[in-house]
């Protein structure tokens, strides 16, 4: 009897680490594609978006410093990549079903494009914030803003200390026009 309650546990056990493993995550996707063909990725520290942060806010600076970095993925269509597309959209549309992702706020419409902002943890101590985007004729992207105990709140008052930044749009410009 004791030999076949440890092999219903080992089963249990190697049942429960499989079922984890399977499940797909963000992070997983940006490593698994990030060099496949159609895709566009970049990684981001926030010393690269240069903010002067003597003229921010107590709490734009509380935000700054808790973020630590931006990763971005981009699919961008192409003639020869339709199929491909519709299928790495529903991918990554299925990963942010997990429950783990909350939402924040979502957008657009059918015409133009669709936005949604999701985050892991809780709303004023965020780890991960995850901002979705696609546009029909373009392709999607996804930013994965990184960080300790970040504020939702405190993030949106530095949108704004964001648009005067010295950004180096060159190291950018594949992102940047995409969302032209």
């Amino acid at each position: 009897m004791t030999t076949s309650i440890k092999i219903l546990i080992m089963m249990v056990l190697v049942t429960t680490i499989l079922s984890c493993n399977q499940n797909a995550s963000l992070q997983m996707y940006f490593v698994d594609n990030e060099l496949k063909p159609g895709f566009t990725s970049i990684d981001v520290p926030t010393s690269f978006l240069n903010i002067d942060q003597t003229n921010l806010t107590k709490e734009q600076k509380d935000a700054y410093k808790s973020i630590n970095k931006l990763n971005m993925l981009a699919f961008v269509i192409s003639d020869n990549n339709k199929e491909d597309y519709q299928l790495e959209l529903n991918k990554v549309k299925d990963i942010l079903e997990n429950e783990k992702y909350e939402e924040l706020m979502r957008g657009g419409n059918s015409t133009d494009g669709k936005f949604i902002i999701k985050f892991i943890g809780e709303e004023d101590s965020i780890d991960e914030l995850i901002l979705f985007g696609n546009a029909n004729e373009k392709g999607f992207a996804i930013i994965r803003v990184l960080g300790d105990d970040m504020s939702a709140k405190k993030i949106m008052k530095l949108y704004s200390a964001i648009d005067t930044a010295n950004i180096d749009e060159s190291q950018i410009s594949q992102f940047a026009d995409f969302f032209k």
